[in-house]
């Protein structure tokens, strides 16, 4: 019996697949969650990591630089894992990896111990993103596609949510148990993954790879009735193809590169500097700080589905242009806030700019960009730029609080290199509602 349900010979098609779809988001669902407390929690704990192994500034800012860089590897290679060797298997060994580095966070003593192990962790733990967005994309109907993938974004804002609640119950027992405590539902969550189906639409690219290599051409042209490939380029290396081929493919990797680059280096002071800038130029506490983070997580989830919504009824580029334009003017803002109430409600704000309404949209955006031969590259090689982001930012972010001041850091990342986010203006539009094929082949 798999998660469909299929045992139960008297279901429609429709019926089963339905309940394969449901099966999928939560299981996608709670995969992104539990990636999300992962990096959160690191976030959430920096203040008590730092006062134990008695870190300055600079190396905290090391810290995510480190991080930020292992992420960046290891998601390009997951990216051309999945056209590769598959989108499940990518996202069974992730979630392992993710697991298994978690869990041994408890045991660092010193600071080069915990950038290893936590390189590791992160780095596998967020390409979990680039694995559920092909998958989860390329299974799901056209027409609900942006609001059911906008579901499993909202597990970004739970794992926020799930890791602010755990650092307000259990600090008391140290930064260690609450690391400890990610593993075990990260576990059931692998195991549930073992009733994943491999994607239709890769299974179907590698169908008419193997009749072309064969010179089967009655099989590809049957094949190519099912879902539109673009036969040519398909024997191609998938980097190769996204590269060296002129075209719409690489004008729209080139434009995604560019805003995710902007996005994710001002997303450094907003979200992975956050609480350590609140305690130190706010004058906030840390617990202070991470309920401001528990209600923004809490409340998140619901501004992804917006997100989604919003991108069925008027277009995902729109709903990133909407939510690109108001980033720097809200980071501007905070920066000349000082009561608590209005940081919290500034900051509330800068939260889901900067990860609901942007990422409702945006990933369904980038799924739907790219034909399937090339998806899982592509994704992955988005998710690499988002990490190069981090990487620039967290490099950037450690100078200028070294040379400079936290404020000087934050007009830099948060205000100027956000402006780079209107650049979404440039991005193609594509209505909803579409087949992946109809987009691009």
């Amino acid at each position: 019996m798999d998660a469909t349900g299929n045992a139960g010979h008297n279901r429609s098609p429709e019926e089963v697949s339905r309940r394969y779809t449901v099966y999928l988001i939560v299981v996608a669902l709670a995969g992104w969650a539990l990636a999300s407390y992962d990096l959160n929690l690191l976030v959430l704990t920096i203040p008590d990591i730092a006062a134990e192994l008695k870190l300055s500034s600079s190396l905290v800012g090391s810290l995510v630089f480190f991080v930020s860089a292992a992420q960046f590897v290891v998601t390009l290679f997951v990216g051309y894992g999945m056209d590769t060797l598959g989108r499940k298997r990518m996202w069974m060994i992730c979630l392992a990896a993710a697991a298994l580095f978690t869990g041994m966070t408890f045991f660092v003593q010193t600071f080069w111990q915990l950038v290893i192990i936590r390189m590791l962790a992160s780095a596998f733990a967020q390409s979990e993103l680039a694995v559920s967005i092909t998958l989860v994309n390329e299974q799901v109907t056209a027409r609900r596609r942006g609001l059911l993938y906008s579901i499993v974004q909202g597990g970004w804002p739970l794992g926020v949510f799930l890791a602010s609640g755990v650092y307000q119950l259990f600090i008391g027992l140290g930064w260690r148990f609450v690391f400890l405590l990610g593993v075990i539902p990260i576990i059931v969550v692998l195991i549930g993954r073992a009733f994943i189906q491999e994607s239709d639409r890769f299974r179907h690219v590698q169908e008419v790879k193997e009749a072309k290599s064969s010179g089967d051409e009655a099989r590809v042209r049957s094949l190519l009735r099912e879902y539109d490939v673009d036969v040519e380029e398909i024997e191609d290396v998938t980097v190769e193809q996204l590269f060296t081929h002129p075209g719409y493919v690489r004008r729209q990797l080139i434009m995604l590169t560019v805003v995710w680059l902007f996005y994710s280096t001002s997303f450094v002071a907003t979200n992975l500097y956050i609480t350590d800038f609140m305690t130190r130029v706010k004058g906030i506490s840390g617990s202070q700080a991470s309920l401001i983070l528990l209600v923004c997580g809490g409340i998140g989830f619901f501004f992804y589905v917006l997100g989604g919504l919003m991108g069925e009824r008027w277009g995902r580029r729109e709903v990133l242009i909407g939510t690109g334009l108001l980033v720097a003017p809200l980071n501007l803002i905070f920066l000349f806030v000082d009561q608590y109430a209005l940081i919290a409600i500034v900051y509330f704000l800068i939260y889901q700019v900067t990860n609901g309404t942007w990422s409702g949209a945006g990933y369904a955006y980038q799924a739907e960009s790219f034909p399937t031969r090339v998806r899982g590259t592509a994704v992955g090689f988005l998710g690499a730029m988002f990490a190069g982001g981090l990487l620039i930012g967290s490099a950037l972010w450690t100078v200028l609080v070294t040379f400079t001041t936290p404020t000087v850091a934050w007009i830099v990342i948060a205000v100027g290199l956000a402006l780079g986010q209107w650049l979404t203006l440039a991005l193609r539009r594509i209505p909803p509602g579409q087949e992946l094929e109809e987009i691009a082949t």
